[in-house]
């Protein structure tokens, strides 16, 4: 079939009355609620967003379930606080009615996305198959009627997958170094010979300020604290291991969320090590889990662009995957919008995530414990980024392809990925909590202390504290949840401490000299 025969028969399909897999519209007064007995919601229901304007559209917030009585005030209210629902969920009730009358319902006005995108998003909602590459990178590209029923199945997946809790980890970041070997074009953080320039002296945080940052952490409530930095010269997998040996003497309870595969790589290969040699020596000393940054998009061609001397794709995947193998949790993640990489590079991206957890998870099904624990879209923030200054970048994504990407996360990694973060440190607190209408149901970290995405020109602070984090949360309509890392329950006197916090003591560094760097 030719692209000529293949879009008149496109037009037919939409001209014609839809099959029992279409996406249909009823009137509230007509739906009556699903039958006790049925495993559908009656409702996942309509949205009030944080009142934000921006300059392209505005990403909503959701609330949780309603009852169709429970409309009419919730829209009322709306209303006089001025704030604006999704354009995917105004003025409509969602419900799943599959094999009935279709996928999705709703009111009043008519949804009509392709046949195609309607077939896609059944088959997610109802069990299916997993979405394909190609399938994921139409979602991606996704405009109009396609757009919203895309991001109405995505937030009644995360309903039924994770229901209205959001979730978020008390946390504190330490970036123990800034000078770095490597010449990614996007970084405004790190410091080499050609970079001596940009915002800020090149440095290293001593070990004893390790510790005390640890101890402070510990004191406010925290329970995770995140340690990465640039991969300096003189750095070796001994100095990693003792910078991880300084946090837990400080607080031997704290969970140690450290080292990117990209610093493990250079670890085990500075010691002679393999990744899973290494990798254990950093678990036995204590390590809790990876974060999966260091993928930035997981697409060689675009690698090529962004980080030239970099692992590729594959080694990425090696140590990721070796660090499942010993036991070792990670997070995931996707930097999006720099370079022209578009929806095909995305796709392949999240497809290959999805295919590492089902590695992870083996035979045995989805679950578990073990593998990805969540997957975090990373908006790529342009202002300083060298790329970008050199004229060779774009001024980051979209508004339109942050929220598709989200929303396109939380249906292509179903079911093996269940957690999707919105980055308040990438969008800001107000659009990271419009998102939760795209698919998300975690809002990340408290933080701290924020010094990567800042050197790249975001201005949304350096920390979230969690009543600030929990009223964002309620505004959303949504029940807030502290967590840990692996998304357990914190110790009480912990999360107590956490309300209380005081401010934090101002950071040591020590001076490091760059004149090494090539």
């Amino acid at each position: 079939m030719n692209e000529q025969e293949a879009q008149s028969q496109e037009q037919q399909e939409r001209a014609q009355p839809s099959d029992v897999s279409r996406v249909s519209v009823s009137s509230i007064s007509d739906a009556a609620p699903p039958p006790a007995a049925s495993p559908w919601p009656p409702a996942a229901a309509a949205s009030m967003a944080i009142a934000t304007t921006m300059a392209e559209a505005t990403i909503p917030t959701t609330t949780p379930a309603a009852t169709t009585a429970e409309m009419g005030s919730m829209a009322a209210t709306a209303q006089r606080a001025s704030m604006p629902m999704p354009r995917w969920q105004e003025g409509r009730v969602w419900r799943v009615a599959v094999g009935v009358d279709g996928a999705l319902e709703g009111m009043p006005r008519p949804l009509d996305p392709s046949p195609r995108v309607t077939r896609l998003l059944e088959g997610v909602l109802t069990g299916g198959r997993p979405l394909q590459r190609d399938e994921v990178e139409l979602l991606l590209r996704s405009r109009g009627a396609d757009h919203d029923a895309v991001c109405a199945a995505a937030d009644e997946l995360r309903r039924r997958t994770c229901g209205d809790i959001v979730s978020y980890v008390v946390n504190r970041n330490i970036n123990y170094t800034n000078v770095c070997t490597y010449k990614c074009s996007f970084c405004a953080f790190s410091k080499g010979r050609t970079a001596e320039e940009l915002r800020g002296p090149a440095y290293v945080v001593p070990y004893e300020e390790i510790a005390r940052r640890t101890a402070e952490a510990w004191d406010r409530g925290a329970t995770e604290v995140c340690m990465q930095g640039g991969i300096h010269p003189d750095f070796n997998g001994d100095t990693y291991l003792r910078i991880l040996s300084a946090a837990k003497a400080a607080a031997p309870a704290m969970h140690v969320h450290a080292f990117s595969p990209l610093e493990v790589h250079h670890g085990a290969t500075s010691l002679g090590l393999t990744h899973e040699g290494y990798l254990e020596r950093l678990a036995a000393a204590g390590l809790g889990s990876l974060p999966g940054t260091a993928a930035e998009v997981l697409h060689d061609h675009v690698r090529g662009v962004l980080c030239p001397d970099k692992i590729d794709t594959a080694t990425w995947l090696k140590v990721v995957g070796a660090a499942h193998r010993v036991g070792l949790r990670t997070t995931s993640t996707l930097m999006f919008g720099s370079v022209e990489e578009g929806p095909a590079a995305w796709a392949s991206h999240l497809v290959l995530l999805r295919e590492l957890q089902q590695q992870a998870e083996g035979t045995g099904g989805h679950g578990g414990g073990v593998g990805i624990t969540e997957f975090v879209p990373l908006p790529f923030v342009h202002m300083e980024s060298p790329v970008y200054v050199k004229g060779q970048a774009r001024r980051g994504p979209s508004l339109h392809e942050v929220i598709l990407l989200h929303a396109v996360a939380r249906l292509a990694l179903h079911p093996h990925v269940t957690n999707v973060q919105a980055s308040w440190v990438k969008v800001g607190p107000s659009r990271a909590a419009q998102l939760l209408a795209a698919g998300c149901n975690d809002m990340g970290g408290s933080i701290m202390n924020e010094s990567i995405t800042r050197a790249a020109g975001a201005a949304h602070g350096q920390e979230l504290p969690p009543v600030r984090m929990e009223e964002i949360i309620r505004a959303a309509g949504r029940q807030s949840r502290q967590r840990t890392t692996l998304y357990g329950i914190p110790p009480v006197e912990q999360t107590a401490r956490s309300y209380g916090t005081v401010p934090l003591q101002p950071l040591v560094l020590a001076a490091a000299s760059i004149g090494g760097l090539r």
